[in-house]
């Protein structure tokens, strides 16, 4: 609840970059990529006869210089009287962009306006103070120690203290890093290790005796975090590696296929050196590095199907791999790119078309899918067949009730994969549904709080990265949570952040980045360059005034549409 206060009611005011004049009025430039046109959802609106819905993009970059980019208008678009090719145009302060016969005036603004502009800018709404909702957290922690102390055994208690210690001082030593670069904002990382923290628990309930390597992938795991979220901070870092990331995805997708062996029909995990890893819960971050482009790759549609065919390459091989469940989050995430940079709904329903093609044909070709979506919604006729693990999830889940058993007092830990496939049943069995329920919403608050930054994003890249990373999320939540009731066919996949191993832990944390990257609050997120740090401009900015409100200047969803 102190997380929701902080993240729902702060509203911060959108940054400015630049600004547009538009006949009498200054229009702030608030993203890095703006669309300009006549559509309502266009981030500047124009209006004028030879203007376009979408018309036109300004894009900034890293070292601070700006450029236009016709995106395929009727009427074209010229700086200076010429025209602009498919390439752009370079721009400076006073230059005249002319969209279709109206004309708009280009003003870049210098590092001492933009610090002043920050300064001016306000957060509304109170921070509720970092420091005691991770005391709280540290609270709960103990309380959990307390009942593993009563359950777990004499020679496991001591490793389960240790494991629990362990994650107490390192997220007080994360905490204490943010206040050094003094950055305010550590709800998401509170509830992330709230997650992690239920995570091991049900580690220490389950298998104790491999707490010592849960912790050690806790430790990477948010070491993990931290690096994407530092090199996130510079788009140029994130363009060098779109490539190699595709590259590296596809390779795990096809050394899995190759060498890894079938295990209940499917050929999920890699073994070096006695340790398995799951290859397509990394393969999720290396989709969204390679997916999520700047607007730059908009201006050419070859790069859209590019990306479909990527996308499908990706997909086919988890098909292939057997692993339905990750297949089916990766088309959703590809749904929600292909949108967020098409912005066209025809594209969306291809895809949904060729996909429900495609889903038909691996339930003629893999029988054992046929026989999960048989048994959905039938678990109960035949209890201890087809619907084992489904009907014992429920029956555990209930027998729970509101504050469930206590920590190690459970059984459906006797059930093979419950603290995976079946974690949110164990989570409520023993810890019962209150904390349940709290576990599901502090996921729900993650990727709510993206969706929302998202329309204030500097870059089209941190918005489509952010909302790609909730969708992938958001859908392994409903497919765990659900599957396991047998409100959805049972998949297998993991609950983010709880279940019990490495690959998911790992793939969620890492994905954490992207939510941080996307929250542009005054102060808040280490993953977001402070203005005065971002490179200044060498030429005089003329002074202007900042005019954020009128219809030519309404904010609208183009930069999420890009």
């Amino acid at each position: 609840m102190r997380c929701l206060r902080s993240l729902l009611r702060e509203k911060t005011e959108p940054e400015i970059w630049a600004y547009l004049k538009v006949g009498r009025e200054t229009v702030p430039v608030s993203h890095w990529e703006s669309l300009l046109g006549c559509a309502r959802s266009c981030d500047i609106r124009l209006f004028g006869e030879g203007i376009s819905r979408y018309h036109a993009v300004l894009k900034r970059s890293d070292q601070g210089g700006w450029a236009v980019f016709d995106i395929f208008s009727r009427n074209g678009v010229w700086v200076n009287g010429s025209q602009v090719r498919s390439d752009g145009s370079p721009l400076r302060t006073g230059d005249v962009i002319s969209l279709g016969g109206s004309c708009v005036t280009f003003q870049n603004i210098s590092t001492e306006q933009r610090q002043k502009n920050e300064q001016n800018r306000t957060n509304s709404g109170k921070l509720v103070n970092p420091a005691v909702t991770l005391l709280e957290l540290t609270l709960l922690q103990a309380f959990l120690l307390l009942q593993h102390a009563y359950s777990a055994s004499r020679e496991n208690f001591s490793v389960i203290a240790i494991s629990f210690l362990t994650l107490g001082v390192l997220e007080w030593c994360v905490y204490q890093a943010m206040r050094l670069m003094d950055r305010l904002g550590f709800e998401i990382e509170i509830l992330a290790f709230f997650l992690t923290t239920l995570g091991l628990s049900v580690a220490a309930s389950s298998i104790p005796a491999g707490l010592y390597k849960q912790v050690l992938l806790i430790v990477a795991s948010v070491v993990l975090f931290l690096l994407c979220g530092w090199g996130m901070r510079s788009l140029r870092i994130l363009r060098s590696i779109r490539i190699p990331s595709g590259v590296l995805a596809l390779g795990l997708l096809v050394l899995n296929i190759l060498t890894s062996d079938s295990i209940n029909g499917a050929k999920s995990w890699l073994e070096f050196g006695g340790y398995s890893f799951q290859p397509s819960e990394l393969v999720k971050v290396f989709y969204i590095f390679a997916g999520a482009a700047t607007l730059e790759m908009l201006y050419r549609e070859k790069n859209l199907y590019a990306f479909l065919l990527y996308s499908a390459a990706c997909v086919c091989a988890l098909a292939i791999i057997g692993d339905f469940g990750t297949a089916l989050i990766f088309f959703i995430t590809f749904l929600v790119i292909a949108f967020m940079r098409s912005g066209s709904l025809a594209t969306v329903l291809m895809a949904v078309t060729g996909a429900a093609m495609a889903a038909v044909m691996a339930v003629t070709v893999k029988p054992y899918i046929a026989r999960r979506f048989t048994v959905w919604r039938h678990v109960w006729d035949d209890m201890f067949g087809t619907g084992y693990q489904q009907t014992h999830a429920i029956s555990a889940a209930a027998s729970g009730g509101l504050i469930g058993k206590g920590a190690g007092y459970g059984w459906l830990k006797n059930i093979t994969y419950s603290d995976t496939d079946m974690v949110f049943a164990y989570v409520c069995e023993e810890q019962g549904l209150a904390v349940g329920i709290c576990m599901v919403g502090a996921v729900l608050l993650m990727a709510f709080f993206a969706f929302r930054c998202a329309k204030n994003g500097r870059s089209a890249y941190y918005s489509i990265a952010a909302c790609a990373a909730s969708a992938m999320l958001l859908v392994q939540l409903a497919l765990n949570v659900f599957g396991s009731v047998d409100m959805l066919p049972f998949t297998g996949v993991t609950f983010p952040f709880v279940s019990r191993g490495g690959s998911s832990l790992l793939s969620c944390w890492m994905l954490m980045a992207f939510l941080k990257s996307t929250d542009n609050r005054r102060g808040a997120s280490f993953a977001v360059d402070p203005l005065h740090k971002i490179a200044p401009m060498e030429e005089k900015i003329l002074p202007v005034t900042a005019h954020r409100k009128g219809k030519a200047g309404k904010k609208g969803k183009g930069s999420k549409k890009a």
